[in-house]
């Protein structure tokens, strides 16, 4: 067991993710080093200032521009759109993985066979004029439709037929425009060797330990409790993570961490002992600022990030407006070691203008001058990744 003070803990995670000190990962490189080193980014279509995986990686990845994310997913084809921690972008080495969740679209096809002849369309209509949108193909149904491997649901016949193809791996994500998602055969970009690859673990536990060894990865540190890092790994209750975290200590994949003042023990993976080794010769990293995506791999865990660091962040774009502490999109700020507060900030492209409606500063933040500094250059940064010339202020409190 390793014992760490609540400070090298902090340390170890920041640099973990590449948040603290230099920069860890460097253009097209750095996001495909970050994206296997955490397995998935998770995916939000909603873009106040950019789309949640952009935020990930605008925080982490020196020179990255939205353009490198786009390149990898539908040019190169090096990283893949499919439902991981939600949905998701992973790399597409890591398709075969997830053939159980397509095997399990294929049986929930049984339920619909309305759509039989409906997906004889769409793939009729691809072969003869190429990618398509849902719009692009209206299909006649009168049927209400459920994923079975994420939250999509409806009863718009098009799209239902679209994303059941999808979900099943026959398709996959050509481009996006704006929220719009186009669709093409998968077979046409995804290497057969992995295409046609079989479920590499077809044994539960076994596959239960990948996924869960991949998901601290992802972290950094985490425990063995209920926690939204586990979302979507179907089977994995207490009695099944339980096993899968004896399994993987036994097998010294994981490492126990104890952290003062910390009641439950953290893990992490046996191959960041290095960083565990540099963390304890404790020492004094440059500090950076920066902006926190709201569904960060480095925050997955929101009660693990309060414990850590005192930081009780929500996002509260559900939150109805009135019950709103902070905004409907606020970020988190990060300074150095610390939370310092989050941010509300709006891109108006129309008008090149980043809009940074409010900062709200947690309580005993100094705003010294070192900080301010850093936080303008944060501020420059994010106007430039957003495509803004200008960078406009209403109050800062």
């Amino acid at each position: 067991m390793i014992q760490l003070t609540n400070r090298q803990a902090r340390q170890f995670l920041l640099l973990k993710h590449g948040l603290l000190g230099e920069y860890k990962f460097n253009g097209k490189q750095g996001v495909m080093d970050f994206a296997r080193q955490v397995g998935c980014i998770q995916y939000d279509p909603i873009d106040v200032c950019g789309k949640n995986a952009e935020l990930v990686l605008q925080s982490r990845i020196k020179g990255f521009t939205k353009g490198m994310l786009a390149e990898l997913l539908y040019e190169d084809r090096s990283l893949v759109d499919y439902p991981d921690k939600n949905l998701a972008i992973i790399p597409v080495e890591d398709w075969p993985y997830f053939e159980r969740y397509r095997q399990a679209a294929r049986r929930h096809a049984e339920r619909y066979p309305e759509m039989e002849a409906l997906i004889t369309q769409v793939r009729d209509h691809i072969q003869n004029h190429g990618v398509l949108s849902s719009d692009d193909l209206k299909l006649d149904g009168d049927f209400s439709w459920q994923s079975a491997i994420h939250w999509s649901s409806g009863t718009n016949s098009s799209r239902s037929v679209l994303e059941q193809m999808y979900s099943t791996g026959e398709l996959i994500i050509h481009h996006k425009k704006g929220t719009r998602k186009y669709y093409d055969f998968a077979k046409n970009y995804i290497h057969p060797n992995l295409l046609d690859a079989s479920e590499p673990l077809e044994d539960e536990l076994e596959h239960h330990k990948w996924r869960v060894l991949r998901r601290i990865g992802a972290v950094g540190l985490l425990w063995n409790r209920a926690s939204d890092a586990w979302l979507n790994i179907w089977g994995l209750k207490a009695d099944q993570r339980n096993e899968v975290f004896r399994r993987l200590f036994h097998e010294a994949r994981i490492v126990a961490v104890s952290v003062e003042y910390m009641k439950d023990m953290l893990y992490c993976r046996a191959e960041d002992l290095p960083l565990i080794e540099a963390v304890l010769q404790n020492p004094k990293p440059k500090f950076r600022c920066e902006l926190i995506a709201p569904l960060d791999n480095f925050i997955w865990d929101r009660k693990l990030i309060n414990e850590l660091f005192g930081f009780d962040y929500t996002w509260e774009i559900y939150t109805p407006a009135i019950k709103r502490k902070f905004g409907y999109y606020a970020l988190p700020l990060l300074y150095g070691e610390s939370f310092i507060g989050r941010a509300e900030i709006i891109a108006e492209r129309k008008t090149g203008t980043l809009f940074v409606k409010n900062i709200w500063y947690e309580n005993g933040v100094k705003q010294t001058t070192q900080l301010r500094t850093a936080l303008n250059r944060c501020l420059q940064k994010f106007a430039l990744f957003n495509g803004c010339e200008t960078i406009s202020a209403e109050s800062m409190d």
